[in-house]
């Protein structure tokens, strides 16, 4: 049995954003979207959390 931890709450704003950008504009937010959206100064800090969503970690 696999153990899924819970979404950071960082990973939970990128996921309710991806969702939200789809449905107004369908397609998704580019990454520099996505880091705006969530409040960061750069595209990078992002990345580790994106990864780990697209593994359903």
């Amino acid at each position: 049995m696999r153990y899924e931890r819970p979404l950071s709450v960082r990973q939970e704003a990128i996921l309710r954003l991806i969702r939200s950008w789809t449905i107004e504009y369908g397609e998704g937010p580019t990454v520099r979207q996505m880091g705006l959206r969530v409040g960061l100064s750069s595209t990078t800090p992002s990345l580790p959390s994106l990864a780990d969503l697209k593994r359903g970690v």
